[in-house]
């Protein structure tokens, strides 16, 4: 059997920890795999503790502690103790033991040049790690810790997009209701949309610059349906607040499954997607490769030529904290 951690020439492949909890799911996942993209690209192995919070809706890194990409066939003694991996994700341990393990490295230098650390450049709104000076880095080093989440690989997100899609696959039971929600909106549309009608947290995120009330979201909805005349549209409203259909008179809105994980791929199920800036619509426009619209200011109009697949390259800001978020 081929074993992951090795290298074709039968060296050890070199390791990315990820060290940051970084929000929410959809930062999360987009940080986890723009470093997927870096392992394809670079051979070597990301290890992600992190991710532990959204480990068991996915069904590689449900399989796995350490959530690693890519796949490691070989189970590690912790996913093969009956209980022992629900108990480590709880207590977030490995995660704890991890970044305390990279602080103390990088203070003391230890393991110098065969342990590094990369930290995300402040001075810029995103850290490439398709940059030459970040590929010698890794290059130089048997063991890199990743801290931060600005690091963006659009290209290479790109280039590998359908190998990193396989591997986010999700639990059955997300894939099935996900699926079973677009599927009866497609019985009576011609066209299925996904909104991205977010609320909660974003009221004070950026000082409500993305919060838009339902009426504008409305009147969204009506310019997406004059882009299709003479189809039916329908459309999928995954919000982290209760609505009212009345809210949205003379327009075909349906509720999103309602657990965020399901929203997520029911919205990658859709033919287009649109809402405020977050990355949780980025990963639903890149997972399922559906043009994406992010609505930045009140008076923006939607126009099919707007939209595009998301490459999981822009960063929406500083992440609130992860008690702070809404589920979306």
């Amino acid at each position: 059997m081929h074993d992951n951690n090795m290298t074709l020439n039968g060296r050890k492949r070199k390791r990315i920890v990820l060290v940051n909890r970084c929000g929410r799911m959809g930062n999360r996942l987009a940080l986890f795999a723009n470093f997927a993209a870096v392992a394809e690209e670079l051979n070597c192995t990301i290890v992600n503790c992190p991710f532990h919070s959204y480990a068991k809706s996915f069904v590689n890194t449900s399989k796995d502690i350490y959530c690693r990409y890519p796949v490691t066939p070989e189970k590690s003694i912790w996913d093969r103790i009956p209980g022992a991996a629900d108990i480590i994700r709880g207590t977030r341990i490995f995660f704890h033991s991890t970044r305390a393990a990279s602080s103390l490295i990088e203070r003391w230098n230890i393991g110098k040049s065969s342990i590094y650390t990369l930290r995300e450049d402040m001075s810029t709104p995103i850290t490439s790690l398709e940059s030459q000076r970040v590929i010698d880095a890794i290059a130089k080093a048997d063991i890199v810790f990743a801290n931060g989440w600005k690091f963006r690989a659009p290209n290479w997100v790109e280039k590998h997009a359908e190998t990193i899609r396989n591997y986010f696959q999700p639990v059955k039971e997300i894939e099935e209701a996900a699926q079973c929600a677009v599927e009866k909106l497609r019985q009576n549309a011609d066209v299925v949309a996904a909104v991205h009608m977010r609320r909660g947290d974003y009221r004070r995120w950026h000082k409500g610059k993305y919060f838009f009330s339902k009426e504008q979201y409305a009147q969204w909805m009506l310019q997406m349906e004059k882009q299709f005349p003479e189809r039916r549209v329908s459309f999928l409203l995954c919000s982290d607040e209760a609505f009212s259909k009345e809210d949205f008179q003379g327009l075909s809105v349906t509720a999103g499954p309602g657990n965020p994980t399901e929203d997520m791929h029911a919205m990658a199920g859709c033919d287009w997607i649109f809402g405020p800036l977050s990355t949780f619509s980025q990963w639903a426009s890149f997972y399922g490769a559906t043009p994406l619209f992010h609505l930045r200011d009140k008076n923006d109009q939607l126009e099919l030529s707007r939209f595009r697949i998301s490459n999981l390259h822009e960063v929406p800001g500083t992440p609130l904290p992860e008690d702070a978020c809404s589920g979306l």
